[in-house]
């Protein structure tokens, strides 16, 4: 019996037209208003027309100050990403307190993402307590984080990643990542920073 194709084809599709209409639009702003996705964030000039610009944001109830040591920390090798940590971090735990060695960031050094230390991004600028912005160095990446305030002791963690697909580039193996489980590392990397600034009160 010969094998069709075509089964295979029209399931491909059907399943590319719900995520691309259905799950992509909700995946690319979890938890974030539709003020939060309009609204212009560090660094949005810098990648022209992405390909995935996705802002998420999360609700934490604790000063901007207890927040924003959580974010000066992380990467790999440092304290971690607060998320998956057998997938992202090399299974190593990620840090549940400040780390006093990792919180003296300078534009210009490196948030390392790769296993050796050596890939990432590098922070372009930041205010301190209110946000901060990480890119490539090449302007196809950016990744914004920003600490809103939302009432008394009470604020809003936003985070926006824009990235340009380059698809005759090796760096689009990573760029189909970040389409698909980008979302996943994120929600569980902004709950963490949530609980342990929370915690910390």
């Amino acid at each position: 019996m010969q094998f069709s194709t075509i089964p295979i084809a029209i399931t491909l599709l059907v399943l590319v037209f719900v995520y691309l209409v259905f799950l992509r639009p909700r995946q690319l702003r979890w938890g974030a208003t539709d003020a939060e996705v309009k609204r212009s964030m560090p660094g949005d000039e810098i990648v022209d027309k992405p390909s995935f610009n996705a802002t998420r944001a999360v609700t934490i109830h604790a000063p901007s100050q207890n927040i924003y040591p959580w974010i000066v920390q992380m990467g790999v090798s440092r304290a971690g990403w607060y998320s998956y940590d057998l997938l992202d971090n090399l299974g190593r735990r990620s840090a549940d307190s400040i780390l006093p060695e990792f919180q003296y960031l300078q534009a210009g050094d490196l948030i390392p993402i790769s296993p050796n230390g050596k890939q990432g991004m590098w922070v372009r600028s930041f205010k301190k307590n209110k946000w901060m912005l990480w890119w490539d160095k090449k302007g196809d990446t950016t990744w914004a984080w920003e600490i809103h305030p939302a009432g008394q002791n009470r604020f809003r963690l936003i985070t926006r990643l824009r990235v340009k697909y380059r698809w005759f580039s090796s760096a689009i193996l990573f760029n189909l990542l970040i389409e698909f489980f980008d979302v996943l590392m994120m929600r569980k990397s902004m709950l963490g920073i949530k609980r342990r600034a929370e915690k910390s009160l």
